[in-house]
């Protein structure tokens, strides 16, 4: 089972902010309120889900090393960042 399997609260607090990130998008390009009110509230519920699980986790046991820090870097999460950098796994 990878690392992802084993904290599905923070690949799902990853999907849920991308996710809102998409609604706010199209919010902002049709003018419609309703998507950006949703887009900003699932990417607010992304962030605390990221955060829950980031408390539960210790990166040196867990983490995915340059790998997750790659993608940290690529999607602009320094939170995904920073824990693949502290991860042991380089």
């Amino acid at each position: 089972m990878s690392n992802f399997e084993n904290h599905p609260s923070l690949v799902g607090g990853h999907s849920q902010y991308i996710k809102g990130q998409a609604e706010s998008t199209i919010g902002s390009v049709t003018g419609s309120q309703e998507w950006t009110n949703s887009g900003e509230q699932d990417k607010q519920a992304g962030i605390d889900a990221m955060k829950a699980a980031s408390a539960n986790r210790d990166p040196q046991q867990s983490g995915l090393g340059k790998a997750e820090e790659l993608a940290g870097k690529a999607v602009g999460c320094e939170g995904m960042e920073n824990e693949g950098a502290a991860s042991k796994k380089q």
